[in-house]
């Protein structure tokens, strides 16, 4: 038996409704491959960079600068201490961790076990471990012994006057010991070149990241504390380091870093699951190029030797 015909309302109707899901398939086909009105366009792709606060405002100018150079790429960056990036890395949450230390041997075995991959270092540049006093401190030198006994657990100096020191405009000379908290490479660097992996004093104020060193050291005229060298301010003062009492003491810059002279030079490096590959090793290779040895030197580090460096 043949159907009944179909009205012209009923068909209008139906014309209508195979158009419309006609068109949403089409847009739903080229929202798929990537098309549209201006043609096929890139998907982004996003690097996770987190660990170092020494390192935290370098790596926010090179992502912010790679973005320029490739668009598709997005890099966040997020802080928190050199620790907290090499654990998010061990936990494969992360594509790069930024540290200030070399990772521990239990850290990269760890790391293996949990992704099946071995942690891959490379270094990025060099810093320069300054000591902080306020800038109208009268001190300009102080060696790693002195530094171990006011920092170091079982130290005995207390108070500037047992340095020789006079601090202009105070009254009670008691020194403050700025430090940085125990997820710090930072911290932890200090503790192994300057207090000989001996426990902190307590009752330093532990600070949260390198920035918020300075700031409380630039307030505080009987404060002394360590951090990177890119954050020196006008409020403050760095010291010269000699490596024992009465020896020589050297300033940190540049050329002391390289030719390690300065006691509290240091590398400056990045972590990866194995082999970096795709979009990370190009980022890395980047990083590693004139253009990003320049951003890391106009951040107050020092760049990586020429021949160390990708083409």
């Amino acid at each position: 038996m043949m159907g009944q015909p179909v009205s012209g309302t009923r068909l209008d109707h139906l014309t209508r409704t195979i158009t419309a899901a006609a068109l949403l398939a089409a847009i739903a086909v080229l929202a798929a491959c990537g098309g549209g009105a201006g043609g096929p366009q890139p998907q982004t792709t996003t690097i996770q960079n987190k660990g170092s606060d020494t390192m935290v405002n370098v790596a926010q100018a090179w992502a912010e600068a790679y973005k320029r150079a490739a668009p598709a790429v997005d890099v966040e960056v997020s802080g928190g201490g050199s620790g907290v990036g090499i654990a998010a890395l061990i936990r494969g949450t992360v594509d790069i961790a930024t540290s200030s230390r070399n990772m521990k041997p239990e850290e990269i075995e760890q790391a293996r076990r949990n992704t099946g991959q071995t942690p891959k270092e490379i270094i990025v540049g060099y810093d320069a471990l300054a000591v902080y006093v306020h800038r109208s401190n009268p001190l300009e030198a102080i060696s790693t012994e002195q530094l171990a006994e006011i920092f170091g657990e079982g130290g005995a100096t207390v108070n500037w006057a047992q340095l020789g020191v006079a601090i202009p405009g105070v009254t009670d000379d008691t020194i403050v010991r700025v430090s940085r908290q125990s997820s710090s490479g930072t911290y932890e660097f200090f503790r192994d070149h300057v207090l000989g992996k001996r426990d902190f004093k307590l009752g330093s104020r532990d600070m949260n990241g390198s920035k918020e060193v300075v700031e409380l050291i630039g307030s505080t005229p009987t404060a002394i504390g360590y951090s990177g060298m890119g954050y020196a301010t006008p409020a403050v003062k760095m010291l010269r380091i000699s490596a024992q009492t009465g020896g020589e003491a050297f300033p940190p810059s540049v050329e002391n870093t390289l030719n390690k002279t300065y006691p509290l030079a240091r590398s400056l490096q990045l972590y990866t699951l194995g082999e970096p590959q795709g979009a990370v090793k190009a980022y890395i290779d980047w990083i590693l190029s004139d253009a990003g040895q320049q951003i890391l030197a106009e951040s107050g580090y020092v760049p990586l030797p020429p021949e160390q460096r990708h083409p």
